[in-house]
């Protein structure tokens, strides 16, 4: 599953230095509208909802991948 997740934030931020502890925001340079564009990216990948609520704890990489195992999806 991580490298799926990988290579959908590579695809949507166009960039490829990108490891599970690597931080949207701070080292990415992404706002929170392009972290929402990111989960929705996962969202239609995974078929699955993440909850608005839920949006506001992913800063990492390591965040996403912990929201897809709590959301029940387990490659």
């Amino acid at each position: 599953m991580q490298e799926k997740v990988l290579a959908i934030i590579r695809e949507v931020t166009g960039q490829n230095d990108i490891t599970v502890q690597t931080d949207l925001v701070r080292d990415l340079q992404l706002n929170s509208f392009d972290v929402v564009n990111i989960v929705a990216a996962f969202e239609e990948e995974f078929d699955i909802e993440v909850e608005t609520r839920q949006l506001r704890r992913i800063r990492t990489v390591q965040d996403i991948l912990n929201t897809l195992d709590a959301a029940g999806f387990h490659e």
